[in-house]
């Protein structure tokens, strides 16, 4: 299991909940998640934090089936059965991977609109794990 810790989960919140990314105040470059060194430029600049609007479009995605997902999702797999996972391009520019929902994995497609939506994870530690999944844009 990819173990993440408490106070280590708690430390990325902000992103996990609400999409906070920094802007590089020297390229203009918008880093998902924050960082100290801007992936644009390369430098250590001072960088501002910005809210993602968290629409986007498919880049990439593969389907986690049955015996596939990592120890953390297992529950939800047995449950659920298969789920798409994606990388979303944000109309931002940063690049993300995210689980998907609301859908079945049959219907993802390259390109496909998508909308962040805030759902339970998983639980570990006894606590229950929040943030951000995908879902295809609502017409």
């Amino acid at each position: 299991m990819a173990y993440i810790s408490i106070p280590t989960y708690w430390k990325t919140l902000r992103q996990r909940y609400s999409l906070i990314g920094s802007r590089c105040k020297s390229c203009g470059t918008i880093n998902f998640p924050p960082r100290d060194i801007c992936t644009g430029c390369g430098k250590k600049t001072d960088c501002e934090p910005i809210r993602l609007k968290g629409q986007g479009k498919i880049y990439s995605f593969t389907i986690i089936c049955a015996g596939g997902a990592p120890p953390e999702f297992s529950e939800q797999e047995r449950l659920g059965g298969s789920f798409g996972v994606a990388v979303i391009e944000l109309e931002e520019g940063p690049r993300i991977v995210a689980q998907m929902t609301d859908c079945k994995p049959s219907e993802l497609d390259i390109e496909m609109k998508v909308e962040a939506v805030f759902r339970r994870l998983y639980e570990d530690d006894d606590v229950i794990r929040y943030g951000v999944k995908f879902r295809p844009m609502r017409a």
